[in-house]
């Protein structure tokens, strides 16, 4: 069965952007050191970044992610989902309205104006005929931003987290966690770099 992930990096004091995001700085002041690990040379980084990827069968992003990453200093040819693996699957916007216009256009969207449910429900129908066409089993992965992730959590829609705990104090920024439903997760591994710590959890 489909699982939904959701996958996210965040600093040592659970911040997942830093002070002061805003549409020309979408990580905020110092936020960038969040996906050193994305872009490291590391062998185990370049392989988790290789496996999220091409598990992927649909992903979720909320509307202000989507607006930086179709914006003009967003993802290109060479940077996109996944960083430099440029992956491709299709992608689930939670806007309250569709964008007049979308730069990527050889991306597979689609807008869902009803709420996260029910944007996680067509990631799954999506992420399920994709895993038929492919004859592996692909997920739905929740990208963010923090509000998205964190609602998600929230309402018990998701079946696994993945952290990549980056080696960085932001003081603050946008936090991953606020409060809310109390979750169980249980740790499944754990790999670590000079650059991230990258924790798996099912969520119970």
């Amino acid at each position: 069965m489909t699982r939904i992930i959701a996958d996210i990096s965040v600093s040592l004091d659970g911040f997942v952007t830093g002070p002061d995001p805003g549409p020309h700085s979408g990580l905020g002041s110092g936020g960038e050191a969040l996906h050193t690990w994305a872009f490291s040379d590391d062998p185990d980084d370049r392989r988790v970044l290789r496996e999220a990827t091409a598990r992927s069968g649909a992903v979720v992003l909320g509307r202000r992610l989507f607006d930086l990453v179709d914006g003009p200093n967003g993802w290109d040819d060479t940077t996109g989902y996944g960083a430099r693996e440029v992956g491709k699957p299709a992608f689930i916007v939670v806007t309250t309205s569709p964008p007049e216009s979308v730069r990527l256009t050889d991306l597979d969207w689609t807008f869902v104006t009803t709420g996260l449910p029910d944007a996680i429900a067509t990631a799954r129908r999506r992420a399920a005929a994709a895993s038929s066409d492919s004859g592996k089993e692909l997920d739905v992965v929740l990208m963010g931003g923090g509000a998205t992730v964190g609602s998600a959590l929230d309402a018990g829609l998701v079946d696994g987290l993945t952290l990549h705990l980056a080696p960085v104090v932001l003081g603050g920024g946008t936090p991953l966690f606020t409060g809310g439903t109390r979750r169980t997760l249980v740790q499944r591994s754990v790999a670590s770099t000079s650059t991230a710590t990258h924790l798996t959890y099912d969520v119970l």
